[in-house]
């Protein structure tokens, strides 16, 4: 095995495809510490644990000796990324960018070595950018390459609109790599469009064309569809330990797996075994999830809350007792009584009185410890109720 190979094992761990390999080899075999760039819009104040994929991708670079550029896009944030959307995004105001981007200073150095880690802003040369400059970039694109990507073709091809502005945006990511001098981008699978223009832009500018690695996208928490605050099925990094712990605990088996993979710092060749205890040796996944779970708390809070998290899951969940602390919910009955569904929804336990009748109906539901079945049982005014749906989700209701 030669010196390169170890490093390279490491960098193609869990990604899903690196545009050129044999360049990427090259540039390690020279010696020099590698430029490796990632951006991130600062469209939303709090990151969850899908965007941290990236994030430790750049930890893993890091620890193999290399320069890591952390951009954020506080200019592009203000023109929204169009990849993947079906109608054009309202654009951020300066004010949600700057404060969304303080945020994310804060947050990735629970990950990445600060020593080791360069926060660039594209305002600092985007901002200094004069319009001809910007008809010059311009010119450097087609519309016809635009239409290439899938996106922008779909809606081109159903008749719905696409603004100018969102064509600047994938020749504003390329040129950032032009800027920085990155000699590797990484991103999500969604952007490997914007990830090549950067690549063609730098060969157009006389640079080397950097190498792209997309890592895949992570699922939430229902195993199906992408991670994302919207749908609700997210872990963010910043939730409470109790609830981080719970919510990882809830994943399927078969995520577990992928969740080890793009989260987890263990070697692979540990989570292989971890894989050949499960399959072969009848070792129980439940205990393998409580390790998962265990390092991604003390990563993002410390071992000690980790350990307080841990105790807490098996007091609550194995042993079947109440947390000892719960959201308490005051509910204003205008007839004397409130249907439990209408309580659910009110108290924040469902998303709406339909979901907790499902809730109700699959058995979810527990009022004061006793599971109930009866969709129309009413609450009466001055009565107060601990409820519980799901493993995770309590309230002390009070109808008033």
């Amino acid at each position: 095995m030669t010196a390169i190979e170890p490093m390279l094992e490491q960098i193609k761990r869990g990604a899903d495809e690196i545009l050129i390999e044999s360049d990427l080899v090259e540039r390690l075999k020279s010696g020099r510490p590698l430029r490796i760039k990632a951006g991130f819009d600062p469209t939303a104040p709090d990151l969850h644990l899908g965007h941290t994929v990236l994030i430790n991708k750049l930890r893993q670079f890091q620890d193999l000796g290399h320069e890591v550029l952390f951009l954020i896009g506080d200019f592009t944030g203000m023109i929204g990324d169009p990849t993947g959307k079906s109608a054009t995004r309202p654009p951020l105001t300066r004010d949600e960018v700057i404060e969304n981007a303080r945020t994310y200073e804060q947050q990735i150095f629970k990950i990445l070595d600060p020593e080791k880690t360069l926060v660039m802003f594209n305002s600092s040369w985007m901002g200094e950018m004069s319009a001809v400059d910007l008809i010059h970039l311009a010119a450097r694109h087609t519309v016809a390459r635009m239409l290439e990507r899938d996106d922008f073709h779909k809606r081109y091809i159903d008749g719905q609109a696409i603004a100018i502005h969102e064509f600047l945006y994938p020749l504003i990511q390329g040129y950032d790599s032009v800027a920085m001098k990155a000699d590797v981008e990484l991103g999500g699978t969604d952007q490997k469009f914007n990830l090549l223009v950067g690549r063609e832009l730098q060969k157009q500018y006389g640079q080397p064309p950097q190498i792209v690695l997309t890592m895949p996208i992570l699922e939430g928490l229902d195993g199906v569809q992408k991670m994302s605050k919207s749908l609700n099925n997210y872990i963010g990094i910043n939730e409470p330990p109790d609830e981080m712990f719970g919510k990882i605990m809830s994943i399927s088996d078969d995520l577990m797996w992928r969740y080890f993979e793009l989260l987890s710092f263990r070697p692979m060749s540990e989570i292989n075994q971890l894989k050949h205890d499960v399959a072969e040796k009848g070792a129980n996944p439940r205990d393998v999830k409580f390790q998962l779970a265990f390092e991604i708390v003390a990563r993002f809070h410390s071992r000690e809350e980790a350990r307080r998290a841990n105790d807490n899951f098996i007091k609550r969940f194995q042993q079947g007792a109440m947390p000892e602390e719960m959201p308490e919910k005051s509910l204003q009955s205008a007839d004397g009584s409130m249907q439990i569904s209408l309580v659910l929804k009110e108290a924040g336990l469902t998303k709406s009185t339909s979901d907790a009748r499902r809730m109700v109906q699959q058995g979810a539901v527990k009022l004061d410890g006793e599971r109930i079945n009866d969709q129309a049982l009413e609450l009466p005014r001055g009565a107060s109720h601990v409820i519980q749906v799901g493993k995770r989700r309590f309230a002390r209701v009070t109808i008033t």
